[in-house]
C-alpha cells in the first residue's frame, strides 16, 4: 500500500487499485475509472420539492472533476456505481448542455451505469445498464451486501472526522471497498455509524480524499470519527 498526492495504491482480492483524491477509483490494469453517487440534478430536485434554493452548479463542478479524472488517467472504461442522478425526474430534466457533456465523455469509451436506489439508470443517455458488474475478481454494485466478497460499492457516502475536519473517504478491508460520494452536493455518513461499522471488518482503513490521499484506521464508535 502506498499513499501520496497521486492516490493511494492497494490490492483488493488480487486487483491492483488506486483511490484518487477526487473520490474516484482507478483500476490501471483495466484502464477503468469507477465513481459512485454523482447525484446530478440534486439542486433541481430540492427546489422542485419546495426546499431551499441552491446554486444550480453542482452538475458542472462534478462533471469538471470527472472529465479531469478521465483525461488524466486515459480511462477507456467508466463505471458509475448508482445514484448517478438524484431521481428519475432529475435525470430526465438535465439541461441540454449537461446531457451533451455526458455524451462527449461517453464517446469512444465503455460506459456502464449501475442501478442505484435513487435512479433506475438513465436509459436515454446510452451506455450499458446493469444491476451489478463482475470484472475479474471483483463485483461492482451500488449497495454492499453483508456477505459480499471482492466487492466494490457506494451508497453510504462515508466520511471520517479527524480533529475538527471531516473528509470524504473510501473504506477498505480485505474483502470489500466502499467508495465516497463523488457528487458535489452530497452529504456523508460517519464511519462510526452502525451501518458502516457492521459492514467493515476489524482493521479496516479509511482512505481520506483531498490533495494528499492517506489512509488511517477506520474511526469507530468511541474513536476519533
Amino acid at each position: 500500500m502506498k499513499q501520496g498526492t497521486t492516490g493511494y495504491r492497494f490490492d483488493l482480492c488480487g486487483a491492483g487499485l488506486v483511490a484518487l483524491g477526487s473520490g474516484a477509483l482507478w483500476w490501471p490494469e483495466r484502464e477503468m475509472l469507477v465513481v459512485s453517487d454523482l447525484h446530478l440534478g440534486k439542486s433541481e430536485r430540492i427546489a422542485r420539492l419546495g426546499g431551499a434554493a441552491l446554486p444550480p452548479y453542482e452538475a458542472l463542478e462534478t462533471l469538471e472533476r470527472l472529465e479531469a479524472d478521465i483525461a488524466g488517467r486515459g480511462a477507456r472504461a467508466v463505471v458509475c456505481l448508482g445514484d448517478s442522478f438524484d431521481d428519475a425526474a432529475a435525470a430526465a430534466g438535465l439541461p441540454e448542455g449537461i446531457t451533451d457533456w455526458l455524451l462527449r465523455l461517453q464517446a469512444g469509451r465503455d460506459w456502464i451505469w449501475v442501478e442505484g436506489n435513487h435512479d433506475p439508470g438513465p436509459v436515454a443517455l446510452g451506455g450499458a445498464h446493469r444491476a451489478e458488474v463482475e470484472v475479474g475478481p471483483l463485483v461492482l454494485r451500488h449497495i454492499a451486501e453483508p456477505e459480499g466478497d471482492g466487492e466494490v460499492s457506494g451508497h453510504y457516502h462515508p466520511k471520517a472526522r479527524i480533529a475538527s475536519v471531516s473528509r470524504r473517504c473510501f473504506l477498505l478491508d480485505e474483502r470489500r471497498l466502499i467508495l465516497p460520494a463523488y457528487g458535489t452536493y452530497t452529504g456523508g455518513l460517519r464511519t462510526d455509524d452502525p451501518a458502516l461499522a457492521g459492514l467493515m471488518r476489524p482493521g479496516a482503513l479509511a482512505i481520506l480524499t483531498g490533495p494528499v490521499v492517506r489512509a488511517i484506521p477506520m474511526p469507530r464508535q468511541g474513536g476519533a470519527g
